[in-house]
């Protein structure tokens, strides 16, 4: 039985994460910090599903530095899953010392904490939004990544640069994941399908973007964690064929890896809000608006090295993982 730590584990990603390394018969360790950026009663009730003797959780933060020493040692870890961070592109705009806290000096203690306790991997979450001003789609991990339109995403490129300066001192193999637009059951409410769901239901308008014209790779919770599990023991390890005179952004000479996972099919968002409609039974309100300030108008993940490393790609339709959401909000909210 591995013992692994995934950080944010009360958060949407970290609870699905969570559940499927429990299924796998690991010892988990979740951390979070269980700040009030959207609903304390989400996260506890999410936690309250976990239902396992293999689940410790421990209530700390990551700028904690003195903390997480602590657990660190006094678990052991063999892998650690670092899913807990700031999130929110919009939100960054008007907060932006809560990122600088959490995803970098909380990015940077992690970092510190793997290296002294030779932790055999890291995983951990990056983000689509590091593409930023790129237009060149698909996005592929072998673009040059250095023009971010939001603090949110400029924290995320910043792990990536932290996590391979780690990798090259201190030979700690990490893993970055580049997540594209996750939706599912215990969402977030600040995610697009929570909040269109949420207004339909009510009667309320919704705010469509750019006119509806914005393409997201949409992408269902548990594709993203069925490509963590076999991420966690897939270990990075130095390219052999790394060329450090023409080196390639997702790779090194050194054990470091980054990967998109998206759906690799990118839906405008006015087809989103169909399939949303659809499910619900109810037509929504639209309010149409130009485009916001750190929004990009289109994601498309090239997930082909995720292919080659795991032999794996997601599957799951919007009709399919829209749906599973509906009947989660449904049975969640009590709306008969």
């Amino acid at each position: 039985m591995r013992k692994i730590l995934v950080t944010g584990a009360a958060g949407f990603i970290g609870y699905h994460m969570s559940q499927a390394l429990l299924s796998c018969g690991d010892f988990v360790v979740g951390l979070d910090n269980l700040n009030d950026y959207y609903s304390v009663d989400l996260k506890r009730a999410r936690l309250s599903q976990i239902d396992s003797e293999n689940f410790h959780f421990v209530e700390g933060d990551l700028v904690d530095r003195g903390s997480l020493d602590r657990l660190f040692e006094e678990h052991q870890f063999e892998r650690v899953v670092h899913l807990a961070a700031q999130a929110g592109v919009r939100y960054s705009l008007e907060n932006p010392g809560a990122y600088i806290d959490s995803n970098l000096v909380g990015f940077g203690n992690i970092l510190e904490c793997c290296r002294h306790s030779e932790i055999g991997h890291l995983l951990y979450a990056s983000s689509s939004s590091v593409y930023g001003a790129n237009k060149q789609q698909p996005f592929s991990v072998e673009h040059v990544v250095d023009h971010p339109v939001s603090l949110y995403a400029a924290t995320k490129k910043a792990n990536e640069l932290l996590a391979h300066t780690y990798s090259h001192l201190y030979s700690l193999p990490t893993t970055g994941l580049r997540f594209f637009t996750v939706y599912g059951p215990w969402g977030r409410p600040d995610m697009a399908a929570y909040i269109f769901t949420k207004a339909i239901f009510d009667g309320s308008p919704i705010n469509v973007f750019n006119h509806g014209k914005m393409q997201r790779d949409f992408t269902y919770v548990k594709d993203i964690v069925e490509a963590m599990v076999r991420l966690v023991d897939h270990i990075a390890a130095a390219d052999p064929k790394f060329d450090a005179l023409a080196p390639k952004p997702a790779t090194s000479n050194c054990p470091y890896r980054v990967f998109n996972i998206g759906n690799n099919q990118p839906e405008e968002l006015g087809r989103f809000i169909e399939v949303l409609e659809a499910a619900i039974g109810k037509k929504a309100n639209k309010n149409f608006m130009p485009l916001q300030p750190g929004d990009v108008v289109s994601t498309f993940a090239d997930v082909s090295g995720l292919q080659r490393a795991i032999d794996f790609r997601p599957q799951t339709t919007i009709e399919e993982g829209i749906h599973r959401f509906v009947d989660w909000y449904r049975d969640y909210h009590q709306i008969s």
